[in-house]
């Protein structure tokens, strides 16, 4: 697996100053380290914004691959393919007395000109809160947690267009190689919050289509069956009473597709190559410890992939892939891609 990260990040064959400058800007910045079980930034700047298992899930930032103003989540423990994305996860705020959401990913940015997304960055602290560039990234800390070995960092975002100023603190645990946890904060100046949406957006990349909920399984097929617009549907609620819960009172918003073998899918002409799946199937999934009685899981979906109007094969499938509880600063969630089926993910 180690040698599947340096071939995964690393560069270096690449010698000539001329070839050089002709590669995309994130190709030429410093390899991340791999120490014992982490993946982090490389101390040398600039460097590539990846964090997370050398084993397991990982997160990145822009200028890695994608849209600004989203994290990304790798897993290349699915065989994915180089920088290959599972998903991407947005933040979305809400201000008191509104219901409009803030867009990380869509949202021109304010401290770079003409670029659609916000601009986040790293910190290995909460005190972040003058923007730094994206290709400067933190290393995260290391440390012992009770008795657990844990990677931690902060992402911040520029302000919203709504007055939402936010960012997050990821952790990783050693012993939960596929999953890490997301806590949700404000900092000074910012207005105040209904909401602090943290969304998984591209659950049309898995071909997203059974959730799991404590009285059995709902299809993306079966809560739209005559949508073929090209357009979000409308989100589908769920309350916490809903979802499967474990002996400590753990709420958990499961999906997962409903293809056994990614192989056998048949793409429309022209479907854009970084839809098309070929790696494992796997369990995404949604934890929150100490559910409010007020949490929700939200779904919507599409019929055809996002900014085409090339249909998903086997039809319609969820994209937005959320939990939604009243703000509370320090709330922590849970996210995770697990290569165990949904079955063998409750029994365990």
């Amino acid at each position: 697996m180690r040698l599947f990260l340096i071939l995964l990040f690393s560069f270096s064959i690449v010698k000539s100053a001329s070839s050089q400058e002709n590669l995309p800007y994130w190709h030429q910045l410093a390899p991340p380290d791999t120490t014992g079980t982490w993946i982090q930034p490389s101390r040398e700047k600039p460097a590539i914004p990846v964090w997370g298992h050398v084993n397991g899930i990982q997160v990145g930032l822009a200028p890695l691959p994608g849209p600004r103003g989203l994290l990304r989540i790798y897993t290349p423990y699915l065989d994915l393919k180089r920088a290959e994305v599972m998903n991407f996860i947005a933040l979305e705020p809400i201000p008191e007395g509104s219901e409009h959401r803030g867009l990380s990913e869509l949202e021109m940015s304010s401290l770079d000109e003409g670029k659609r997304g916000k601009r986040f960055w790293s910190s290995n602290d909460s005190t972040a809160v003058v923007p730094l560039k994206e290709d400067f990234p933190a290393r995260g800390v290391v440390e012992s947690i009770n008795g657990e070995e844990t990677l931690s960092l902060y992402i911040f975002s520029e302000p919203f267009d709504n007055g939402a100023r936010v960012y997050i603190r990821l952790r990783f645990f050693e012993s939960r190689p596929y999953e890490f946890s997301i806590s949700t904060y404000t900092y000074e100046g910012s207005v105040d919050l209904n909401y602090f949406i943290t969304t998984a957006t591209m659950g049309n990349k898995a071909r997203l289509r059974t959730l799991y909920l404590k009285d059995g399984q709902k299809s993306a097929l079966e809560i739209w069956p005559e949508y073929k617009d090209i357009h979000f549907t409308p989100h589908q609620y769920f309350t916490q009473k809903e979802m499967i819960k474990d002996k400590n009172g753990r709420a958990y918003f499961m999906a997962k597709p409903n293809e056994k073998d990614y192989s056998k899918a048949v793409y429309a002409p022209g479907t854009a190559g970084h839809w098309q799946y070929h790696g494992k199937a796997a369990t995404q999934y949604w934890i929150k410890e100490k559910p409010n009685e007020n949490l929700k899981g939200l779904v919507n979906a599409r019929f055809a992939y996002w900014a085409s109007d090339d249909p998903i094969p086997g039809g319609i499938a969820f994209e937005n892939f959320e939990m939604k509880e009243p703000f509370q600063n320090g709330a922590t969630f849970i996210f995770g891609v697990s290569p165990r089926s949904p079955e063998d993910f409750i029994k365990k």
